[in-house]
């Protein structure tokens, strides 16, 4: 027989890569409901909420327009002015539209900046437990993480002492993350003045993904990390449609990044994803020029759901949890029961019908937590957590 040539191994910034564990214990989920078992979804961060009709209407009034060619890589100027000026009111800055590129979803916001910013053997320090494509977009950069953790009695905010031993002259950027996933963690507006204290002195960047911002409760306000002086000339803002306006599918996204570094993440979108489509645009635009009154109604059901799946969850003997200040996610202690945070929720999903992720999906630094997700119905909620106190009971 002939020889079969082995192919040339693949390159170390893909050999590191992991599957994100919400997409895993997805498809575990729907591999056990082909099987005929029933199971609860608490495990994938998506808002259960229908896009508002008139995005919807409007994303299908631009196809019938024919909006459906290339638009310039950056975005529709229109549509930058409106994101400029949406997201300038929220955060009390003046923003240049020019400083706004808009991108396919979030995370090219994630990942683009830190191409442009992260040479190979830079430092980057970022949240631990934290959204795993932190990870991942450093090494695929090159760059070395440096995780921080966050502290659960900090209500799960950066624990400073050992944020101050890891920054250094050797970090290139800080990854933020406020409102947070996996904790519902807001960022006090002391604490962000610290790091931006640390950023200037060590003269590096900050990446702050503000995909929450708008999902808070109790009046809490999630401040930007750009509102402090001297640090929109060294922020990126990161955030999106996905999240506010239940547009997780339409892939909708922006960066908002000092002029000059802007114009490099154009030149990176334009060789990797070319545009974002336009009748996605034209839906962004109905989105923040239409009314609002659909965000306030949404932040208002999921306060009512954290409520529940809160007073749920403390009353399961061992187990305990903080009350989350923002986002859509419960990060629920386990540590009493001894199990690690994967083993309890592999065998939630497999004895008791109930998909979570385990803490450490999220890091290290997420052992001895599960995160449960709250953008699901109060039915499910309550189903859901009944079975996990039976399963916990059982132990």
């Amino acid at each position: 027989m002939p020889t079969v040539q082995t192919p040339t191994p693949f390159t170390d910034r893909v050999t590191s890569l992991r599957p994100e564990g919400a997409y895993a214990v997805l498809a575990q989920a729907q591999a056990l409901e082909a099987q005929g078992r029933r199971i609860i979804h608490l495990e994938i961060g998506q808002p259960d909420f229908p896009t508002p009709a008139n995005v919807s209407e409007a994303g299908i009034a631009a196809i019938h327009l024919g909006k459906t060619k290339y638009t310039p890589p950056a975005g529709i100027p229109l549509f930058r002015e409106l994101i400029a000026e949406a997201a300038g009111r929220q955060r009390g800055l003046n923003i240049d539209p020019a400083q706004v590129v808009v991108g396919t979803g979030s995370k090219p916001g994630l990942f683009f900046p830190t191409l442009a910013l992260v040479n190979p053997g830079d430092e980057v320090l970022y949240p631990d437990p934290g959204f795993p494509t932190y990870e991942a977009m450093i090494r695929v950069a090159g760059g070395i993480p440096v995780p921080v953790p966050l502290r659960e009695e900090n209500q799960f905010s950066f624990d400073l002492e050992v944020f101050d031993a890891r920054v250094s002259d050797r970090t290139k950027l800080i990854v933020l993350n406020s409102p947070g996933n996996p904790t519902g963690g807001v960022i006090p507006l002391e604490d962000l003045k610290h790091v931006a204290e640390k950023a200037r002195q060590h003269n590096c960047w900050v990446l702050s993904d503000e995909i929450y911002t708008q999902l808070v409760y109790d009046g809490i306000l999630a401040h930007s990390i750009a509102e402090v002086d001297g640090m929109l000339e060294r922020t990126v803002i990161v955030d999106g449609f996905s999240k506010t306006y239940s547009m997780t599918g339409w892939r909708l996204g922006y960066m908002i990044a000092p002029l000059l570094l802007a114009e490099r993440l154009e030149l990176l979108l334009t060789h990797a994803t070319g545009c974002s489509a336009a009748f996605t645009q034209y839906a962004g635009m109905e989105a923040l020029n239409g009314p609002q009154d659909f965000v306030a109604e949404m932040v208002t059901e999921y306060r009512h759901r954290r409520d529940r799946m809160l007073e749920l969850v403390n009353a399961i003997p061992g187990v305990h949890a903080q009350k989350p200040q923002g986002a859509f996610y419960i990060f629920a202690n386990v540590k009493s029961y001894g199990l690690s945070s994967k083993e309890i929720a592999t065998r939630l999903i497999s004895e008791a019908g109930v998909a979570i992720l385990a803490g450490t999906d999220f890091g290290a630094g997420g052992e001895g937590y599960i995160r449960l997700v709250y953008a699901v119905s109060l039915q499910n909620i309550e189903q859901g957590l009944e079975k996990i106190a039976a399963w916990f009971k059982a132990l």
